[in-house]
């Protein structure tokens, strides 16, 4: 059994304990109150802080109201996403978000206090106090955005108006996450049953082609009729993004988003040069895959479809995890051991139910423990992701508990790097487990795949936001037929003109939630690469490579990412490593070819 009626259904060990975060909604409440009240406090200190002591009672406070601020936003959060129809959890969400509007308005004075601060005055505070040395490294950084902080007046007017900014964003999740409603596809006694995100990954597996493509029409009927909705969203987030990039003085949307984590644009722009320059064997591999399928015409639902037959094996859960295990003995006992107790635990949400939010991800919560939400369907991709999110919550269990609150919590940069080691790993193993040239062959076809979603895919997705948003700061509109021209030019760029085209494919845009967390997906493809050379030099058993690794996983934000990055010997100034992770795709690509 991998989908459940109800929630009750669902074995209690493979279920969330969210009363790890608060055992009541009265002791919710409390804090939230306590929140409310922290901000208060913490408004009193608007032109009040004239020395060491007062800096210092001021930063405490707000640390303590950020520790607890974001425990009452995980609970409200993680309970919503159990089910996303809810109207009570939905409530939850809306006050932590009110919440998080009253801290950003009452702190909002800070930061330009600090950068009217003249460097030596600042120095002369650090003196008077012994603990203000803590927060010496935040408080110094933050003189590098000096250009780009607006007044006191305009940054508390931004703070209002940030709830209002983030409703483009709100809107499609409810419409992607509750409302939205599948077609429907027949089972196997010809009854018709709504299809659901978990059925949909099953169905465009199955070899009976009709079957992918009555799941393929009835996925994407939501959105093609809704097409002119989500279009008017995402156009909204990108213009309210150049907006307050605009306002704030950065040379572009772009540039303002690779300025917190200190990345050159050159990463970004490389990696898309590089994947194009490179392009040939995706190519390649998909004109491979029409042969073997032996159709005339190859089309978008033909894509993912195992071209080995009769190895698409039951996966269950406990044996999933057991075999993570083992792939995982590279790093070490101690990772291995944590990542055991994870299990029994509860701090994973297994199963598929209904209302519950789709697709998979972990929340690492400082002072408490990781949360993974799963929608496990017993099959090798639900073991991939199983490992690729368990790797990101042994990242948020070892920055929590080595590095201080202030540092602890890791940039998005550097997240996608433990969970692609982790799924490196795992095919590797499994790899090394099979003699049989049929199940070698479905690995190598199940790991290129995984190749061309996690990376290829996501440097084509940030080459559609970079276009996208280059568009509205030349004042070219953006409506439903752009989106879907540039969309459907990209599909064919990246994945090949072997491809025939169905109507749907241009709509593939609107289904896609990262795009409201702006460029943020083109960090899949830098964290696969990096991974690539991180788990190679695993492979070969050097301690002071794992040691080294570990580190990483250690170091939260102590550091700006590239930095972190270098230290494990990968350095994505230069297009070495995805150069590397391009050769290493074309050598996948020509061993699945000759077995």
């Amino acid at each position: 059994m991998n989908s459940y009626v109800s929630r009750k259904d669902v074995p209690e060990h493979e279920t969330w304990d969210l009363t790890d975060i608060y055992v009541s909604s009265e002791e919710w409440k409390q804090d939230y109150q306590r929140v409310d009240a922290l901000s208060k406090e913490l408004q009193h200190f608007d032109g009040k802080i004239v020395d060491g002591a007062s800096l210092f009672s001021f930063l405490t406070k707000r640390e303590e109201l950020n520790y607890i601020s974001k425990k009452v936003f995980a609970f409200a959060r993680l309970s919503a996403d159990l089910d996303t129809r809810s109207p009570s959890a939905q409530s939850l969400v809306e006050q932590a978000s009110q919440l998080s509007v009253t801290v950003n308005t009452a702190t909002s004075f800070f930061r330009p206090f600090l950068l009217s601060l003249e460097e030596t005055t600042l120095k002369e505070y650090l003196t008077e106090v012994d603990g203000l040395q803590y927060f010496e490294e935040y408080l110094f950084e933050a003189y590098r955005f000096r250009p780009y902080v607006l007044n006191k007046d305009k940054e508390e007017v931004l703070s209002y108006i940030g709830e209002a900014l983030s409703a483009p964003s709100k809107t499609f999740g409810m419409l992607n996450n509750a409302d939205i409603q599948f077609g429907f596809v027949k089972d196997k006694e010809g009854n018709n049953i709504r299809l659901t995100r978990g059925l949909y990954a099953k169905r465009l597996e199955d070899n009976d082609r009709n079957k992918r493509k009555e799941a393929y029409k009835a996925y994407y009927q939501p959105y093609v009729q809704l097409n002119n909705s989500i279009a008017s969203t995402l156009s909204a987030a990108i213009k309210n993004n150049v907006m307050l990039s605009n306002l704030r003085g950065y040379p572009s949307a772009l540039e303002r988003s690779l300025f917190a984590d200190n990345i050159p644009l050159e990463v970004y722009e490389n990696l898309i040069e590089t994947t194009k320059k490179h392009i040939a064997p995706i190519h390649r591999y998909t004109a491979i895959r029409k042969q073997m399928l032996g159709l005339d015409e190859l089309r978008q639902y033909d894509l993912n479809v195992p071209l080995i037959d009769g190895m698409n094996e039951y996966i269950s859960y406990d044996d999933a995890y057991d075999t993570m295990l083992e792939a995982l003995r590279p790093l070490g006992n101690d990772y291995i051991e944590t990542l055991r107790m994870f299990r029994t635990a509860r701090y994973i949400d297994v199963r598929e139910t209904p209302g519950k939010r789709s697709g998979a991800y972990n929340m690492g919560l400082y002072g408490v423990h990781p949360f993974v939400l799963l929608n496990h369907r017993d099959d090798l991709n639900s073991m991939f992701t199983l490992v690729h999110e368990m790797g990101h919550a042994m990242h948020s269990h070892y920055s929590s508990n080595y590095q201080p609150q202030i540092s602890a919590s890791y940039t998005i940069f550097v997240a996608e790097v433990a969970s692609t080691v982790n799924e490196l790993l795992l095919i590797h193993y499994l790899l090394a487990q099979k003699t049989d040239r049929k199940s070698r062959k479905y690995l190598l076809n199940h790991f290129i795949d995984k190749f061309r979603g996690t990376f290829f895919t996501q440097v084509m997705f940030a080459e559609f936001e970079k276009k996208t948003h280059e568009m509205i700061q030349n004042g070219e509109p953006l409506n439903a037929e752009v989106f879907n021209n540039l969309y459907e030019k990209l599909f064919c760029e990246y994945q090949g003109n072997i491809l025939t085209l169905d109507e749907e494919v241009k709509y593939g845009w609107s289904r896609i939630p990262h795009f409201y967390r702006p460029f943020y997906v083109y960090k899949y493809a830098t964290g696969f690469a990096s991974a690539i050379q991180i788990a190679g030099n695993l492979l070969k058993g050097k301690q002071e490579t794992v040691e080294a690794y570990l580190h990483f996983l250690k170091s939260g934000s102590s550091d700006y990412p590239l930095e972190l990055l270098n230290k494990t010997g990968v350095n994505l100034s230069k297009p070495g490593p995805i150069e590397a992770a391009l050769k290493h795709f074309n050598e996948l690509v020509n061993e699945f070819e000759k077995h």
